[in-house]
């Protein structure tokens, strides 16, 4: 058993709330521009004091229309100024947040409605909005249902015309930090979601000691975060929160579909992301040197970024050749990149899966350096990051601040801390199995270096035992298959099998341009290309990547190329792009069967 800790840089007020940050910055930073929104197309600032204003009248009408103390409010929506807006509102009404993903299931916002009680929720827009009143039977608490795009915001504020300042004031500063802050129900690979509680102590120490490790990355008056990951998801929170405590400014992006567009207008100093938004950005970058005839170049200076990034780790440095040409490459291609993202960013935090090795050391070889880290939503967001200036790629970083991580004798990884929830709602059961002895345990397997730099190889759930007992972790082939370009998804399958092999979808932007760059037609689609031996060959590349991380007894014999996506309206993946395994397992049976007929 190994374990490795980091003393706490911030201590948790023991009778404050997250509603302190928005008057604090208000006393203290009146004219700061905490957050950003759309005005007619244009990125308009918000002052911490006109921020104060206007969520202190939307909590009102949260108070008018009856929402007591501890009453939980559902908020049903993209990413946008009003999801902050009106979360802070919530908070200030004294009530508990119950975030819902707003490409959630019929049955997913039946259940969480249900299970948390919700005495009201607020919506985007009408589609939302019939589906919340589509399941109001299962909702027995549920009065009232405000929609966003309905000027729903104006008559909160509206409703609330009559309640006092001292009224809100009173109802947000009886809040303690031990109160329940949120109920943030998990996507969910198997069965129901649960609704983990976080309380305000949860996301002060985590949130506290994050920035306070990361504080270069949160400079008021300089540093701004653009926003487009799921609010509803715990990281998106963390973001959301971080943001208002350091302060900084804050822009939210509901739509990603102009991403690079909404970066150049923003220019934000810091980006949040994903693995597979950051392979997009290289696969981009890379499909439209190629289309321009300066594919060689491309690789050359990725080469060179690279081999400068990994010697930056070493004693001696890069070379002097090296040196020359990186900064060769740097005027040519490197500026470039670094303005596809905006042109200020020189860092991102990135979460949710491995980046890898590779690609990690490409972004920090052109000036872009993504720091991983490793979270859950029962540890409110990130339990390990890598610190600004520590980096350790490859690794998901040390523990956060005032926080224990622990490797168990089987090798999984279990954590202490302030910033654990405090259980599942309704669900003692699950939660006496996930905080047994006083150790939240993560099912996810890990070891520990030296210098306590966390890693990631799998999931207990998800090792597969091959007919001839190898233990197979999936997600070591996964993240490096799906690396390429061409690939959306990858799944390990053969637990019990002879051998291992992978069902594999294709990504429809990429396949596109590789279907055009050799003559396949217009028209082209994975059900008509899965066949194809060119197609097949390139794939069989990214499988043979993946194979190169392990051992020749894990490695994917044979795959499959699937003819569609996996996707969140049929279950395949969850809202944070996690697959359910079984869901894809029962639903392509004949295809995972298709790969062990001889």
């Amino acid at each position: 058993m190994r374990e490795f800790s980091l003393p706490a840089l911030y201590e948790v007020p023991s009778d404050g709330n997250l509603t302190d940050l928005i008057r604090r910055n208000a006393t203290q930073h009146p004219e700061v521009a905490v957050l950003a929104r759309k005005v007619d197309g244009v990125w308009t600032d918000v002052t911490a004091t006109q921020f104060l204003a206007e969520v202190r009248a939307a909590a009102k009408g949260l108070i008018a229309a009856g929402v007591e103390p501890g009453d939980r409010v559902a908020l049903m929506s993209r990413t946008r100024f009003e999801w902050v807006l009106l979360d802070f509102a919530i908070w200030s009404a004294g009530g508990v947040t119950v975030p819902v993903y707003e490409t959630s299931s019929a049955e997913q916002v039946r259940w969480i409605l249900g299970d948390s009680g919700a005495v009201a929720a607020i919506v985007e827009n009408a589609d939302h909005a019939a589906l919340v009143e589509s399941v109001r039977d299962s909702a027995s608490g549920l009065r009232d249902v405000w929609q966003i795009d309905k000027d729903g915001v104006d008559e909160l504020v509206s409703a609330g015309a009559d309640i006092s300042e001292e009224t809100v004031d009173a109802r947000a500063t009886a809040v303690r930090a031990d109160d329940p802050a949120t109920i943030v129900y998990t996507s969910g690979t198997t069965g129901r979601p649960k609704g983990c509680v976080l309380t305000h102590r949860n996301f002060f120490a985590e949130v506290g000691n994050a920035v306070e490790r990361l504080k270069p990355l949160f400079r008021t008056g300089d540093s701004s975060i653009l926003l487009f990951l799921p609010a509803a998801h715990v990281f998106g929170r963390q973001i959301e929160v971080a943001a208002v405590m350091a302060p900084v400014k804050l822009g939210c992006v509901p739509d990603i579909s102009n991403l690079t567009e909404e970066l150049a207008a923003f220019r934000p100093t810091l980006i949040l992301g994903v693995p597979r938004v950051f392979e997009k950005v290289y696969n981009g970058a890379r499909a439209k040197a190629q289309a321009d005839g300066k594919g060689a170049v491309f690789d050359r200076a990725a080469h060179t970024a690279i081999a400068y990034s990994r010697a930056l780790s070493t004693p001696r440095g890069p070379s002097l050749g090296l040196r020359i040409r990186h900064k060769v490459f740097d005027k040519l291609v490197y500026g470039k990149l670094r303005a596809v993202l905006g042109g200020r960013s020189e860092y991102a935090i990135s979460g949710g899966a491995a980046l890898g090795e590779r690609l990690g050391h490409f972004y920090r070889g052109i000036g872009f350096t993504v720091l991983e880290g490793y979270g859950l939503t029962e540890t409110c967001s990130a339990s390990a990051f890598n610190p600004w200036d520590r980096q350790k790629i490859g690794t998901v970083g040390q523990p956060l601040p005032g926080s224990v991580v622990r490797i168990a004798d089987d090798g999984e990884v279990l954590l202490h801390g302030e910033h654990l929830f405090t259980g599942y709602w309704n669900n003692p059961e699950a939660t006496a199995e996930a905080l047994a002895d006083g150790w939240f345990h993560t099912g996810d397997i890990g070891t520990l270096d030296e210098d306590g730099y966390l890693s990631i190889t799998g999931r207990k759930k998800e090792i597969l035992v091959t007919a001839g007992g190898k233990n197979v972790a999936p997600a070591v082939i996964e993240d490096r298959v799906r690396a390429h370009a061409l690939v959306a998804e990858c799944m390990v399958v053969g637990d019990g099998r002879p051998f291992v092999a992978a069902l594999i979808t294709l990504d429809e932007e990429f396949l596109a341009r590789w279907a055009t760059g050799h003559g396949k037609g217009p028209d082209s689609t994975a059900a008509t290309l899965r066949d194809d031996p060119e197609l097949l060959a390139e794939v069989q590349r990214a499988v043979d990547e993946g194979n190169a991380a392990v051992s020749k007894a894990e490695s994917v014999r044979k795959f499959r190329v699937l003819p569609g996506q996996f996707t969140q309206e049929a279950g395949h993946i969850t809202p944070s792009l996690k697959l359910k395994r079984s869901v894809v397992t029962t639903e392509f049976a004949e295809e995972i069967e298709a790969l062990y007929r001889r």
